[in-house]
């Protein structure tokens, strides 16, 4: 299933990248999962290593802090500043805070629990397009 899901965000990254306020990357994307017992996944798309090595940091950083706190990133931050819950009560600092959206938690059909970070597009645009692949994939 994550395999599926990966291949399913792979044919919708020509849409978005077509977006020219999105168009920044230049192709160069990624996307990381942890999945239920902590494995890790993910790709890096583009030609350019070293932003795709970037943009899958933050992927990553996306990715395990949803995996952390079972929550969407930006949402998180959001629920933190305004005193709704206690940095201490999950472990992560503040400044470790991502801080953009695109990370979040996503139950897979078969009830199958990940947590997926996109990085490349805008923050809005990172969460669009898990949010659609996994629609694509959950009917």
């Amino acid at each position: 299933m994550i395999t599926q899901l990966i291949d399913t965000i792979e044919t919708l990254i020509p849409k978005y990248a077509a977006n020219p306020e999105d168009s920044f990357a230049n192709g160069n994307v990624a996307v990381c999962i942890i999945d239920q017992q902590g494995r890790i996944y993910g790709k890096i798309w583009g030609n350019n290593k070293i932003t795709g090595r970037n943009f899958f940091r933050n992927a990553w950083i996306k990715a395990s802090q949803a995996w952390i706190t079972g929550i969407k990133t930006g949402e998180f931050e959001k629920l933190l500043f305004n005193g709704l819950v206690k940095e201490e009560d999950f472990g992560i600092q503040a400044p470790d805070l991502i801080g953009w959206e695109g990370g979040l938690p996503i139950k897979l059909k078969n009830n199958t629990e990940i947590y997926v970070g996109f990085s490349g597009f805008r923050g809005f645009n990172d969460v669009k397009i898990i949010e659609e692949a996994v629609d694509m994939l959950n009917p």
